[in-house]
């Protein structure tokens, strides 16, 4: 999760121009499932969704912590507002503290269930309450207060150049040390920019048992964007083998046999999953001279 310095913003840059023309070459594909083709492909109209839920197992109250002074799910809206694709921003919460904080800030916000499993589902319920329609959605995660822009624009261009895709993500370059830890998610592409698997171990994994120092292994950053049509599909999708043993919903989309576009930036993970993780963002913060 989380993202690059300011000194690798042009490389950054270089390598999302990549992953969108790898994306033009296909651009004129039969779409993998039938409805596909019968929607236009442009997919103009773009919202960004931040869903936030209060209750978490390894870090409860998460959105809501302080960051040099400033509430993280304020960080990270602040920041995706910035994103030239996007119409909207909205932050989807079932709880009425997220809510209130969000308020405050001026943020819009779309209350949900509590009964949403993931936050793909919570994205796909704000997206019914929304009054305007719109083509494409971005799950903006929460705990990305540092989330850059680039790679927002980066993910929703890449979904419009490829209309056989469903989903669109980005991978950056896993640091070896990061190659057995489950909470840094795996993938694998093929050779024209598609997902083939995402994992919590270490893909691929070769005869040796450990990491190849060598290999450019590559780390899953938590932004994704949706066609909208397929994101209601996704969520009448049931749970899928796959994705209950990972505990990746992304999964859900391939075992059904849709596409998934991935670009990869140039950009250094750094998200906010327990509690130790705030002073490490903060420290990061002080020396970019960020407030």
């Amino acid at each position: 999760m989380a993202l690059c310095s300011s000194s690798s913003s042009s490389s950054q840059k270089a390598w999302i121009v990549h992953g969108i023309l790898a994306g033009t070459a296909i651009a004129a594909a039969i779409g993998a499932h039938a409805y596909l083709g019968r929607c236009r492909k442009f997919r103009s109209r773009v919202v960004g969704i931040i869903p936030a839920r209060y209750a978490s197992s390894r870090f409860e109250g998460k959105p809501l912590v302080q960051i040099l002074g400033k509430p993280m799910i304020q960080r990270t809206w602040e920041r995706s507002k910035l994103a030239s694709t996007l119409d909207h921003v909205v932050v989807a919460t079932d709880d009425e503290r997220i809510a209130d904080c969000c308020r405050g800030f001026g943020a819009d916000v779309i209350m949900t269930s509590e009964s949403c499993r993931n936050g793909t589902e919570r994205c796909n319920e704000a997206l019914e309450k929304l009054e305007k329609e719109y083509d494409v959605v971005v799950n903006i995660q929460g705990d990305e207060p540092l989330i850059e822009p680039e790679i927002i624009d980066g993910v929703v261009k890449a979904l419009q150049v490829a209309p056989d895709a469903v989903f669109s993500t980005a991978v950056t370059s896993l640091k070896p040390e990061d190659g057995l830890d489950p909470n840094r998610v795996k993938c694998v592409v093929d050779n024209h920019g598609y997902a083939i698997y995402f994992s919590r171990g270490l893909i691929p994994f070769n005869k040796s048992g450990g990491v190849n120092p060598d290999f450019p292994y590559m780390l899953h950053l938590g932004i994704q964007s949706f066609d909208s049509k397929f994101l209601k599909v996704y969520s009448e999708l049931q749970p899928t083998p796959l994705q209950l043993e990972e505990d990746l919903e992304q999964l859900k989309v391939l075992e059904n046999g849709y596409k998934m576009k991935v670009i990869k930036v140039d950009h250094e993970a750094h998200g906010v999953d327990t509690p130790e993780d705030v002073e490490k963002i903060e420290s990061l913060m002080r020396e970019r001279n960020m407030s």
